[in-house]
């Protein structure tokens, strides 16, 4: 998976796993936080599944809150990642 589309799609499909219900008008600009009103557990549920489905690999010491204020934001990391080869380090 490299194209923005199947990011945003693994990241929809994950949001609806953790949030437990089907999320429509889904945006880039979504804030995880305050629209969607994740919280750290569901935050790491997130980080897990979108591992999963899309094969990067998250460093907890390369992650920072400015990758999980917005969809675009955290989408724009994960292809950062892939970009790297999927690794985090």
């Amino acid at each position: 998976m490299t194209d923005r589309e199947g990011v945003l799609t693994a990241i929809e499909k994950a949001l609806g796993e953790v949030l437990e219900r089907e999320i429509t008008e889904l945006t880039e600009d979504t804030r995880l936080f305050d629209d969607l009103r994740l919280d750290s557990s569901s935050v790491l549920e997130l980080l897990l599944l979108v591992e999963d489905t899309t094969g990067i690999a998250v460093d907890p010491e390369d992650l920072d809150i400015e990758y999980l204020r917005t969809v675009r934001s955290f989408a724009d990391y994960v292809e950062g990642l892939l970009a790297r080869g999927g690794d985090g380090a």
